[in-house]
C-alpha cells in the first residue's frame, strides 16, 4: 500500500489504521487516545514539532509494520464482542498484573530515595491513585458496561439511554486516568533519571512509562473504535 498519511490526517485515524504508530505519538507526547480527534498539523503545532520529521518517523513505522499490523484482528473492522474480549485479555488482565507487581517497587523507591528526590513521594501518591481508579474502572467495564455494549450490538438492551450514559461516564473516567498519567510524566520530567538512580529506580521509571503506553492503547481501542459505534 501507498503511504497516505498527511498533515490533514486525524491522529486517531492514523493509529486506527496502523496501531504501531502509537509509539511515535507517545514518543512525541501527542495524545492519540483522549485527544486524538485532531489533524496531525494541529498536533504538530501544539507540541512544537516539525511536520516533515514526524511524517518521516511515521513512514518508517508504516514501511516496517504495515503488513504485519493487518494481521491484527482487533481494529476497526472487528465486531464489538471481539474488541471487548481483546481488551479484557490483553489490557485488563495485563494491567492488573502489572499494577500488582509494580506496587512494591514504587513504594520501595519512594521510601528509600524520597528524602533526596521528593518528586518520588508524589509519584507514589499518583501511582496508587491511578491503580485504585483503573482497577475499579476495569471491574465496572467487565461487570456492567461491556455486557450493555454487547446488548446494544445485538439489539437486546432494555434501556438504550442508560447504556449510552454509562459509556459516556467511562470516557470521563478515561480522561481522569489520562490526567493522572500526565501528572506522573510531568513530576518525573518525562521519566528522566537522576545520576544517582539505582537499578530499582530505573526499573520503576521504565515500567511506569510502559504502563502509560499500555493504558493509552487500552483507552484508544475503547474511545476511538468501540464507543463511537454507540454514541454520537
Amino acid at each position: 500500500m501507498t503511504f497516505t498519511i498527511t498533515e490533514n490526517s486525524l491522529v486517531k485515524d492514523i493509529v486506527n489504521e496502523l496501531p504501531k504508530t502509537s509509539d511515535v505519538f507517545k514518543k512525541n507526547r501527542i495524545d492519540f487516545c483522549c485527544g486524538g480527534n485532531i489533524p496531525l498539523s494541529l498536533a504538530v503545532a501544539q507540541n512544537g514539532l516539525i511536520m516533515d520529521n514526524l511524517l518521516d518517523e511515521l513512514k518508517v513505522v508504516f514501511e516496517k509494520y504495515e503488513n504485519t499490523e493487518k494481521d491484527v484482528e482487533v481494529w476497526t473492522d472487528s465486531d464489538s464482542n471481539t474488541i471487548i474480549d481483546h481488551v479484557i485479555s490483553n489490557y485488563h488482565r495485563v494491567s492488573e498484573e502489572e499494577l500488582m507487581n509494580l506496587s512494591p517497587y514504587v513504594t520501595k523507591v519512594s521510601r528509600v530515595h524520597g528524602d533526596n528526590h521528593p518528586e518520588l513521594l508524589k509519584v507514589n501518591e499518583l501511582f496508587y491513585e491511578f491503580k485504585k481508579e483503573l482497577i475499579e474502572h476495569m471491574e465496572k467495564e467487565e461487570a456492567i458496561v461491556f455486557p450493555l455494549i454487547k446488548q446494544l450490538a445485538d439489539g437486546t438492551v432494555e434501556n438504550r439511554e442508560e447504556a449510552i450514559n454509562m459509556i459516556v461516564e467511562l470516557e470521563k473516567e478515561h480522561d481522569h486516568a489520562g490526567e493522572i498519567l500526565r501528572q506522573i510524566r510531568e513530576v518525573t520530567s518525562d521519566f528522566e533519571l537522576p545520576l544517582d538512580a539505582c537499578g530499582t529506580y530505573r526499573l520503576v521509571y521504565a515500567r511506569l512509562e510502559a504502563l502509560e503506553g499500555l493504558t493509552f492503547m487500552h483507552v484508544h481501542l475503547e474511545n476511538n473504535i468501540l464507543f463511537p459505534r454507540y454514541i454520537a
